[in-house]
């Protein structure tokens, strides 16, 4: 009887088996408890568009020639989707390096890339997926317009890419859950807030707006809200090509921490 040949797969397709298999269990993970990944953010959102946009609102005005409430849609769109995609790499990395999981990728013939990529793309998913909702509950308080929809799919691409690069450093480092915390905490949040989501840097004192201008955040806010509303505190080449260095040196560090092994071996 004349056997039938199955060739191989090739190296490449086999890692793109394995890097499928990664985003597939981390989108599973995201879905089979969205409770907790996609309803708070929901929440949250709702009660800044309410409380700044509907009630604070009214009373600012118009914050550079635009209504208050379509100033801060972007800004609250971006934060949702850099707090989720950094909290979801951090926590599911730090849980697989915690529950020892994480040795069985590290043995596996899979290169490191493979491994970054399958966690880093399972969170910008989930960054996507929040940002959609978030700009779902917006349409209920103001129009949604998207007149650069390339500069604002993009950036909020890159956006959710570098947090999700700098959230999986975080969960390499990290020793305890606590430690998983304290960066969002005194570091993301603060940033966040003092981005320019809810005003116009305009509206600082010198030495403020240059510190601003200090701030990356500030310059995927003013992108993302180019895409959105086609204003801009920054020149977008300057904010593309910060967010371009940011994603190659934080993948390159992610993935030289990889190679070493470091917190993960130890």
């Amino acid at each position: 009887m004349n056997q039938i040949m199955i060739p191989e797969p090739t190296v490449m397709r086999r890692n793109l088996i394995a890097l499928g298999t990664v985003v597939r269990r981390e989108v599973s993970r995201i879905l089979r408890i969205w409770g907790q990944t996609l309803v708070p953010p929901a929440i949250t959102m709702s009660l800044y568009f309410l409380i700044f946009g509907g009630l604070i609102g009214s009373r600012v005005g118009q914050m550079d020639g635009i209504a208050y409430m379509d100033f801060i849609v972007p800004g609250l769109v971006m934060m949702a989707v850099i707090q989720n995609s950094y909290g979801n790499i951090s926590s599911s990395f730090f849980g697989a390096k915690f529950g020892r999981h994480i040795e069985e990728l590290l043995v596996s013939p899979m290169p490191n890339w493979v491994i970054l990529g399958g966690y880093v793309a399972g969170a910008v998913l989930r960054g996507l997926m929040v940002g959609v909702i978030v700009l779902v509950i917006a349409m209920f308080f103001t129009q949604v317009r998207v007149p650069h929809p390339l500069v604002t799919l993009s950036t909020v691409l890159l956006g959710a890419t570098i947090f999700s690069l700098a959230g999986f450093v975080n969960a390499v480092y990290a020793k305890k859950f606590d430690d998983v915390a304290i960066v969002p905490i005194f570091i993301l949040t603060p940033l966040t807030y003092l981005g320019g989501v809810f005003y116009s840097v305009k509206l600082l004192p010198p030495w403020a707006e240059a510190a601003t201008h200090l701030n990356p955040i500030f310059y995927m806010v003013n992108a993302f809200r180019y895409g959105l509303l086609g204003v801009s505190d920054v020149p977008l080449w300057i904010a593309y090509v910060l967010m371009l260095g940011f994603v190659l040196a934080l993948g390159a560090l992610a993935l030289w921490l990889l190679k070493r092994g470091v917190g993960l071996r130890s």
